[in-house]
């Protein structure tokens, strides 16, 4: 459901650090994520399919994890298989 606008039309607000969103606002877009963020709003997405909603939980817990967790998280999963 892409809109030719700039504006978004399935659009899921997300709460991101302040300090944060422009990155992660980035990074969205580089993974052709529909987004959009203006000044002092929040960051609005579009997840149009799972894929998409697992990406952008991705990035936003390489924004609130701590390090240390998300070397846990590798090495789990690396020594899960």
């Amino acid at each position: 459901m892409k809109s030719s606008s700039s504006e978004i039309e399935i659009k899921h607000l997300v709460e991101v650090n302040w300090a944060d969103r422009w990155q992660v606002y980035q990074r969205l877009k580089e993974l052709d994520i529909p987004c959009s963020c203006a000044a002092n709003q929040q960051l609005k997405v579009e997840i149009g399919n799972p894929s998409a909603a697992v990406q952008l939980w991705s990035v936003i817990r390489q924004f609130t994890v701590t390090r240390q967790d998300q070397i846990l998280t590798l090495e789990r999963c690396w020594y899960s298989r």
